[in-house]
């Protein structure tokens, strides 16, 4: 609880403090040896000497967390070798509901004549504008980057658009996660998502139904070019 006039954001800061340790007091027990990237850790450089990494938001959505009544935030859990996320969990806790990459299913029903894009409810980017004039598209602000990306893995959406800033841990799990439900997942510019980086920056993806992924990245390109 916090004490009359205290900021509410020292609360947020300690739930993400406290989801850290618990998180990381259980890969520690289940994979000893394994580094962890995670946002609230200091960065540990053991990470970029092998191949296998744990990459871990405790709190992906910290804002929303910390508002009455929302539930679009998320924790995330990912293992990556070789750059690319073999496992992974997002859990929705609000909601009560956990995506693993072993057990996740693919959205059922067709795409809707108006797909429904996933958007950060803050900090929309220019580049969904376009996309959404190309498929006709209903836009849904949405905060945490893992309760959007499950929206689509649950058929409540069809595409997750971002640009303009993410870090390594704020896509690892639900890219994991949408990658095993069939769905296509990438950087806007089409390349893959690489992670454990030197820099764990890692501004842009688009995870969205495969029906959707040639159209959207056409649109992304052409765009692209125009600007240039």
């Amino acid at each position: 609880r916090l004490a009359d006039g205290e900021d509410p954001w020292i609360l947020r800061d300690r739930a993400d403090t406290v989801a850290n340790k618990v998180i990381l007091s259980e890969l520690a027990a289940r994979s000893p040896g394994v580094p962890v990237l995670s946002e609230e850790s200091p960065d540990d450089p053991r990470r970029l000497a092998t191949d296998q990494v744990w990459i871990v938001d405790p709190l992906d959505g910290t804002r929303e967390w910390g508002e009455e009544g929302r539930d679009d935030w998320a924790v995330h859990v990912a293992l990556v070798e070789a750059g690319t996320p073999v496992a992974g969990a997002v859990a929705l806790p609000a909601r009560g509901l956990t995506f693993t990459s072993g057990a996740v299913r693919p959205p059922a029903g067709r795409v809707p004549a108006r797909p429904r894009v996933m958007v950060s409810r803050t900090r929309p980017p220019r580049s969904v504008a376009p996309v959404r004039a190309a498929i006709d598209g209903v836009l849904v602000p949405m905060g945490s980057a893992g309760a959007k990306a499950m929206a689509v893995v649950l058929g409540e959406a069809e595409l997750y658009l971002h640009a303009g800033g993410q870090y390594e841990w704020d896509s690892a799990a639900p890219v994991a996660v949408a990658l095993a439900a069939g769905l296509h997942a990438s950087r806007l510019d089409g390349s893959p998502l690489v992670y454990n980086q030197p820099d764990p920056w890692l501004p842009d993806l688009l995870i969205c139904r495969v029906e959707l992924a040639d159209q959207v990245l056409d649109t992304l390109a052409r765009v692209g070019r125009a600007r240039h």
